[in-house]
Order: structure tokens, then C-alpha cells, then sequence
């Protein structure tokens, strides 16, 4: 008799959905949070290859927290590729144009970093409101 351990493929993962509010929650609690459900580390069948983890739709994400001085101090850049096309933004006007970007710029940040991250990221929702359009696939609330 064979032992030995088992390893998960894409085709055992069922994909539940699970819906987050993130209303009065500290940023980097909730990253992490969604990040682990993301990648599939709460399932018993978790294999650090395959995707074993759900779709989490995060609403209220214009209601989220941030400790300290980060709403001005934290600084968001991105380049376009040409010379001196640095572009930065603080956490307070980002909040003030897409609130809904913060909470995905954090959760991008712990996710694993080649092609398996970038499916994961793909199966995160966020939305503003407390609505969200996703009912017919029943998700639990977390």
C-alpha cells in the first residue's frame, strides 16, 4: 500500500463565494484575510501549486480603516514607462477617486507574485456599496 501525500488539482476545487464587509475593519486585517481565502489556505486539501480557493466579494470597501497617519502618509506610485513618468498619489485622494483600489492594491500585494497569483487576483470583487451583483451564486458571509 501506497503513502503518500495528496496533492490537489484545479478540478477538486469546488469555488464557493464568500462576501466580506469591510466597514470599520483595518486595512491590513482584512488583506490578509481575503488574500488566505484567495489562495485556499483555510481548505484542508490547500496545495501551494493549484488553486483550492474561493471567490470573495468585498463590499463596503469605501468604509475601510486605516491606523495612524497612513491616510496621508502612505503613498501609492506607478510609472508609464517613459522618462520622469513617476506617478504618485496619497491614500486619502486615491480613497477620494477609487476607494474600491485600495483594498485591491493590498490584497495584489500578498498574493504570490506569477501566474498563479494573477488567476487568484481575478477572483476578487469589490465593490463601493453594500450591494453587489453576484446573489445568484449565494455566497456565505463571512
Amino acid at each position: 500500500m501506497k503513502k503518500y501525500t495528496y496533492s490537489a488539482k484545479d478540478s477538486d476545487n469546488p469555488g464557493k463565494w464568500r462576501v466580506v464587509n469591510a466597514e470599520g475593519v483595518v486595512l491590513g486585517r482584512l488583506a490578509t484575510q481575503v488574500a488566505s481565502y484567495l489562495r485556499g489556505k483555510h481548505n484542508p486539501m490547500f496545495t501551494p501549486h493549484a488553486d483550492t480557493g474561493d471567490w470573495v466579494i468585498v463590499i463596503n470597501a469605501d468604509k475601510i480603516v486605516l491606523t495612524g497617519k497612513k491616510w496621508d502618509q502612505k503613498v501609492y506610485y506607478r510609472h508609464s514607462g517613459y522618462i520622469g513618468g513617476l506617478k504618485s498619489i496619497t491614500a486619502k485622494k486615491l480613497h477620494d477617486k477609487r476607494p474600491e483600489d485600495i483594498v485591491r492594491f493590498a490584497v495584489k500585494g500578498m498574493l504570490p507574485k506569477n501566474k498563479l497569483g494573477r488567476r487568484l487576483y481575478r477572483k476578487l470583487k469589490v465593490y463601493t456599496g453594500d450591494q453587489h451583483p453576484h446573489e445568484a451564486q449565494k455566497p456565505e458571509i463571512m
